[in-house]
């Protein structure tokens, strides 16, 4: 039983951070969504803890640095959102 316990765990913060994701705008949710899923396991902790506070900013910003009209002022959310651009397939 608390082999099941523990295994629940990171699922629900998986799928807290599925849904944290889910923006309402289509150009951040095709950044996201993937992003999630294919990338976002294998990074370290420390950056783990820097995407969990990128997806806490508002979508007015994240559409701005995303795109390029703006450069955004913290430097650690500023590098994951050119990690994440790199990662981007066009």
């Amino acid at each position: 039983m608390e082999f099941i316990r523990q295994a629940e765990g990171p699922l629900k913060d998986k799928r807290r951070l599925r849904w944290a994701c889910r923006r309402g705008m289509l150009e951040l949710d095709v950044l996201f969504a993937p992003f999630v899923e294919e990338a976002y396991d294998d990074l370290p902790e420390h950056e783990k803890a820097v995407f969990r506070r990128l997806i806490t900013c508002d979508d007015p910003d994240l559409f701005a640095w995303f795109m390029g009209h703006q450069q955004c002022p913290d430097p650690e959310l500023a590098a994951m959102v050119a990690f994440m651009l790199s990662r981007v397939k066009v």
